[in-house]
């Protein structure tokens, strides 16, 4: 299986610019599963809800929806991509998978980040487990990474790849997703943002580095700090099914439940 990650730089407020760039960037890519930044169709920051409201699009009847599922649908991949999403009276940070046969999944992100909480809805969902050529995949966004039983819910649920649209402030993702990829025994796809954004006095600078992690806690592909990267590497997803740290111990089966308060 080809699977890869799409770092850039969104434009803020400016969602048809984004999506020119994106089916740009993608017209000759060759891959079974691609993952994009999180917001990487809107930007990020936003003054209040009713800012980012209107920025909030429908899965899948949106202008985003719309134009990456014709992208997946002419070059016959699977995308996974950050968006604001708009259902009913609530606005959840998704990540939507659009599938190479038109189909489309959506997570909301559960654990929200600074002042996220104050014009996100957090998400009502347990984490969903998807299948596309009969590999099974999750779907985390940024700040789930810190919290381990995020991914670990994921793995149980049998994904063999985690994808993760992030816009990382922080540095410690790439160091936390090698770890939930070794603890997990699962491939994990990190596609962050670059450059920055300032609105109403305040900067963000974004980390880039996006990175894919084999099973075993291997970097299989990083991009740089501050560059525009497509990058697309071959994996073998059923070496995500077995859960061996060594011949005597399965991580899955050696978790000891009945010692575990959580």
């Amino acid at each position: 299986m080809r699977v890869g990650f799409l770092q850039f730089q969104p434009r803020h407020q400016d969602v048809g610019a984004n999506l020119a760039h994106i089916e740009r960037l993608l017209a000759r890519v060759e891959a079974d599963l691609l993952v994009l930044p999180e917001l990487c169709t809107s930007g990020y920051m936003f003054r209040d809800r009713a800012e980012l409201g209107r920025f909030a699009e429908l899965v899948p009847a949106g202008p985003s929806c719309r134009a990456i599922g014709r992208i997946c649908r002419e070059r016959s991949v699977n995308v996974v991509f950050g968006m604001a999403e708009s259902l009913g009276e609530h606005i959840f940070n998704s990540a939507v998978l659009a599938t190479a046969s038109g189909d489309f999944h959506v997570y909301h992100k559960a654990h929200l980040f600074l002042e996220e909480k104050d014009i996100f809805d957090p998400g009502d969902m347990p984490f969903p487990v998807f299948e596309v050529a009969g590999v099974k995949l999750g779907m985390l966004v940024c700040f789930d990474h810190y919290f381990p039983e995020a991914a670990r819910s994921l793995a149980l649920a049998g994904a063999q790849i985690v994808c993760q649209p992030s816009n990382l402030v922080l540095d410690s993702a790439q160091k936390t997703t090698v770890a939930r990829a070794i603890e997990n025994r699962v491939y994990w796809i990190l596609a962050n943002r670059i450059g920055s954004e300032t609105r109403h006095g305040k900067t963000l600078h974004f980390t880039g580095h996006s990175q894919i992690v084999g099973p075993t806690g291997s970097l299989l592909a990083r991009a740089g700090e501050e560059t525009e990267e497509l990058q697309v590497v071959e994996i073998d997803p059923a070496a995500a099914l077995d859960k061996h740290a060594t011949p005597k111990n399965d991580l899955f089966a050696d978790r000891r439940v009945d010692l575990y308060r959580l």
